[in-house]
């Protein structure tokens, strides 16, 4: 368990992008990528646009266990676990609140909440 500094606690309220390292689901082998992510009353997000498949969602669904990588405002390795919300009306309400916090229109809403992956992050911290 990684304890959260101060620094941290901000970052996760201020950053937008970070990177995380998944399992890849058939290679086994780390994979590391750049993504967005969202934090909304105290919880943890991570999202896509809609209209692909997405590997790092294929390997968290395998592979729940992951790390998130802050690099902004500040740096830290934080191991977290990702739950993938599927119900509809979580995901609406999740997706209504980040696209309206990245300024797009409510018509947005219905394609993000068909189309786009969805995890919240869990922290696994002191």
């Amino acid at each position: 368990m990684t304890p959260l500094t101060e620094q941290v606690q901000q970052a996760l309220t201020i950053d937008q992008v970070i990177d995380i390292t998944t399992i890849g689901c058939k290679s086994g082998q780390p994979r590391r990528i750049e993504i967005w992510f969202h934090s909304l009353d105290g919880r943890l997000y991570i999202t896509g646009t809609p209209g692909r498949p997405r590997d790092w969602l294929a390997n968290l669904l395998a592979q729940p266990a992951f790390t998130f990588h802050l690099k902004a405002s500040t740096q830290a390795d934080l191991p977290a676990r990702a739950i993938p919300l599927i119900e509809e009306e979580e995901r609406r309400a999740v997706l209504s609140a980040i696209l309206q916090k990245l300024g797009r229109t409510e018509e947005d809403v219905e394609r993000w909440v068909g189309e786009s992956p969805l995890v919240e992050v869990v922290l696994e911290t002191v």
